[in-house]
């Protein structure tokens, strides 16, 4: 019998077009706004003001403009709440990418405003999840995430900012969005969970992801480089910021990550030489080993191709941190398996096999090391 399935699906109001930040005052009239602060970042911002004009200009509301400090940390939602509650502001809209969206989220939270996210990147579901990636203030991983119990009043952005953001997230966001459907199949297809309304929904949006990235992200990178908004494009870049948050929007923990993000939480806690990879770049290797720990090394032979095309990294000694230094593999692994969601897979899990698979991944992916 299925346990504890505790659904937030998204946003309560969605707009990914050309145009659409132009109609954030209307929602903002919705909630009886009148101070707004937005929180943005340095070059995210850049980029974005233009396409805030119309937005600003309007005399309806008092905006006061705050730029984060870089990280998605406990003392710094603490410091933006603090402001919320200073400023008597009573909506808060995030700009930026995903740490930023989870701080909008996190800091909102704390004083309960209600919040607005327009991501500038396609990079992961995070402007979707209800939940918020921890980080410390000098960028290792808290190792824990802050699940929220509401999600933004809007997500609201468009396709010709996000075009304009820095192609390597993209890709990032490509593989974090790639995973969605590794993570979950296992636990997703099992007899008990499976027929569940809810938990199929989950695993349709998961497929969605697998057969969209594989299908057409090479074609959505090729037009990005060129600066083009074209189907392929906006469908990737939807699939990555909305169906991929849509797996546990639907599913719950059965269907949002198990393995993979495991790793990922464990190596950016413990490896300070991952701090300049990207959350996805270091999801990619996580899916390996998702694939490793689960005995399919075939289909990480199929990925490898896909891989190179969009250069992600392959293996941590490609990535200049294997072999583990002493008691780090020790480290690694006590954190991994002190995770529940890596335990909702039907496998048999423990500190041995966890070190094990590094060994026989780093070891598998040295023939595609050039």
């Amino acid at each position: 019998m299925m346990k504890e399935l505790i659904i937030k699906p998204g946003p309560q109001y969605y707009h990914y077009d050309e145009g659409a930040i132009d109609t954030i005052p209307k929602m903002l009239r919705e909630y009886h706004a009148k101070r707004v602060l937005v929180i943005h970042g340095t070059v995210s911002w850049h980029k974005a003001q233009k396409f805030f004009e119309k937005v600003l200009s309007s005399t309806d509301f008092e905006f006061i403009l705050e730029q984060y400090n870089g990280e998605c940390s406990f003392d710094e939602a603490e410091r933006i709440s603090k402001l919320i509650k200073d400023k008597a502001i009573d909506f808060v809209i995030g700009v930026g990418g995903g740490k930023m969206c989870d701080l909008t989220m996190l800091a909102s939270s704390y004083t309960m405003t209600p919040f607005g996210v327009v991501p500038t990147l396609a990079s992961n579901c995070a402007p979707w999840a209800a939940l918020s990636v921890m980080y410390k203030e000098n960028g290792m991983a808290e190792g824990r995430s802050a699940h929220q119990n509401h999600n933004a009043a809007f997500l609201i952005t468009d396709p010709y900012l996000v075009v304009d953001s820095p192609v390597r997230y993209f890709i990032a966001g490509i593989a974090d969005t790639l995973v969605k459907w590794y993570e979950s199949d296992l636990v997703t297809s099992q007899i008990e969970i499976k027929d569940a309304p809810l938990i199929q929904m989950g695993r349709f949006a998961a497929k969605i992801c697998q057969d969209a990235i594989l299908n057409d992200s090479l074609a959505a990178v090729e037009d990005m480089k060129n600066g083009q908004v074209t189907s392929a494009f906006i469908n990737v870049s939807e699939v990555v910021i909305v169906i991929s948050g849509l797996v546990g929007g639907l599913a719950g923990k059965y269907a949002r990550n198990t393995a993979a993000h495991t790793v990922h939480d464990a190596l950016s806690a413990v490896l300070p030489g991952l701090h300049d990879y990207l959350h996805g770049e270091k999801v990619a290797y996580g899916t390996f080993y998702q694939l490793a720990l689960e005995g399919k090394w075939s289909e990480i032979d199929r990925l490898i191709p896909f891989y190179k095309a969009l250069d992600l990294p392959l293996s941590l000694t490609q990535m200049g941190v294997y072999p583990f230094e002493d008691n780090q593999m020790e480290e690694i692994v006590t954190i991994m398996n002190a995770k529940e969601k890596i335990h909702l897979l039907p496998l048999e899990i423990n500190e041995a096999i966890l070190k094990r698979v590094y060994v026989d991944l780093e070891s598998y992916l040295t023939k595609y090391i050039v």
